[in-house]
């Protein structure tokens, strides 16, 4: 495998690597990871707002599912693994948050946070499923688990704000 995910750039021609960066987001420069959460927190406003949590719950499922095949393809054609501009990952984690919190932006903006801090800080056990679980299932699941972590946290502060105010 290569050592440096930024140095190849599988072309977005192809499905698995168009949805893996999400669109090509993961190839905007310094923090793909954070340009694929606020991408997606737009997004799940309007999945929210047109069809409901039930239909933001089925397309993180789906986005999940997707994204074990979409992160092999993109591992597959860069020779690296856990890449950088995978970002699909971030997409499913950060839509999984903002299904606890009410549809508001600045709740939007908390949920946002509160993931990209614990995907970044990956606690126990998310740092475990990172190194030992690869290809895109790796992938994905440790974003998932930071997800729920930052669900959990937004949650409680939820509920701790509605009793004091």
């Amino acid at each position: 495998m290569i050592a440096n995910a930024d140095e190849v750039r599988p072309s977005l021609t192809t499905p698995g690597v168009l949805l893996a960066t999400w669109f090509g987001v993961g190839y905007l420069p310094k923090v793909p990871g954070t340009w694929g959460s606020a991408v997606a927190v737009p997004m799940a406003w309007v999945i929210l707002t047109l069809a409901g949590l039930p239909a933001l719950l089925v397309a993180t499922a789906v986005v999940f599912g997707v994204g074990i095949w979409a992160a092999n393809d993109y591992m597959d054609r860069s020779g690296v693994g856990d890449p950088g501009p995978v970002v699909i990952d971030e997409v499913a984690g950060q839509w999984l948050v903002l299904t606890v919190v009410p549809l508001d932006w600045v709740w939007f903006v908390i949920g946002f946070a509160l993931f990209r801090l614990f995907d970044i800080a990956k606690p126990w056990p998310i740092n475990v499923m990172d190194h030992r679980i690869k290809g895109g299932l790796g992938v994905m699941i440790d974003d998932i688990g930071a997800a729920i972590y930052a669900a959990a946290a937004a949650y409680g502060l939820h509920r701790a704000m509605e009793a004091f105010w």
